[in-house]
């Protein structure tokens, strides 16, 4: 199987780097603008947990998906009007070690660029050359790599010396996540919905048992030895409502972390979407502080240029650098 090469085509475009057969590497923009402020400014999991937004390698392991989310910036099959079947993946995904080598390899390649931007740090430049968190969630959804893959490319990644792996599901493989036998060192859950009939209206699943199975992995949160976020995606107009069915699910899971944020108007998601979905960051705090009363978790932290509030029953979040 090859992936289609109009979506190829869009993604090069969009400044995707493709890796092996189904991987892609595309540099954050914050490890951009934190290299060229020679890190005055940095992204919000830099803020909150201590993850240099410099050091960064963010990847995907297969750009399939089991949603088409209306607020995604990337593009879908479904966007571009061609028949592409995403799910099941295929069965010759790229190898864990192999795959992460390469990824690692183009980074640099990308990032040899970089270095003669004015003013450019070199010490900045030559840390950023070798990533210490690994985030594989760029595109698609990555527990479609499966569970024996991604434990290897876990357990990889950390044996190459990398600090910290965000893992960032949709949560509808909760089999997935079950079966992990080397746990990344955070890991995300999105939830983009209080009920069924609002899920099917803003994430589009292609499974149709889909809202149960995120509600499976949302109550397995609590199960997990490692810090777990439940990130909370508002979209003005379409999920920004009915608090209290919002917090029923977030003490369900008990997550340590929940992080409200933004739908950013980016990519594709201004070909679905009016611009006015993307609601301004008082807005999301408001829904942030109707969270907080109801569930008893606490604002902790928030990030204006991300538009995003941090909830915990902790203090503070936990540093992992």
């Amino acid at each position: 199987m090859s992936l289609p090469k109009e979506l190829i085509a869009t993604y090069k475009k969009q400044g995707y780097h493709f890796v092996g057969r189904y991987g892609l590497v595309k540099p954050c923009r914050w490890l951009k603008i934190s290299l060229k402020t020679r890190g005055e400014r940095y992204c919000y999991k830099q803020k909150f947990y201590g993850v240099p937004s410099h050091r960064c390698l963010q990847a995907s392991l297969y750009p399939g998906c089991t949603q088409r989310c209306l607020y995604c910036w990337r593009a879908s099959a479904t966007d571009l009007r061609i028949p592409w079947r995403e799910i099941p993946p295929p069965d010759d995904l790229d190898e864990p070690e192999q795959l992460l080598d390469a990824m690692i390899e183009e980074h640099r390649r990308i990032l040899s660029g970089y270095k003669g931007w004015p003013n450019i740090d070199l010490k900045m430049w030559e840390e950023a050359r070798n990533p210490v968190h690994f985030t594989p969630s760029l595109v698609g959804e990555p527990t479609l790599y499966g569970a024996e893959r991604l434990s290897r490319i876990f357990d990889y990644a950390f044996k190459k010396g990398f600090k910290t792996v965000f893992l960032v599901t949709n949560g509808t493989l909760p089999e997935v996540l079950e079966s992990l036998d080397v746990l990344p060192s955070q890991l995300y859950i999105s939830l983009s919905a209080p009920n069924e009939e609002t899920y099917k209206k803003v994430c589009r699943p292609i499974l149709p048992d889909g809202w149960n199975r995120v509600m499976h992995s949302i109550e397995l949160l609590n199960s997990f030895n490692i810090p777990t976020v439940l990130r909370i995606t508002l979209v003005e107009g379409y999920n920004m409502h009915s608090p209290e069915l919002y917090a029923k699910i977030i003490l369900r899971g008990e997550p340590t972390y929940v992080e409200v944020k933004a739908a950013m108007a980016l990519g594709f998601f201004r070909m679905r979407l009016p611009v006015e979905a993307m609601p301004r960051h008082e807005k999301v705090k408001d829904f942030a502080l109707k969270l907080a009363e109801l569930t008893g978790y606490n604002v902790i932290d928030e990030s204006l240029h991300s538009r995003v509030v941090l909830l915990s029953r902790l203090k503070s979040p936990i540093r992992l650098y």
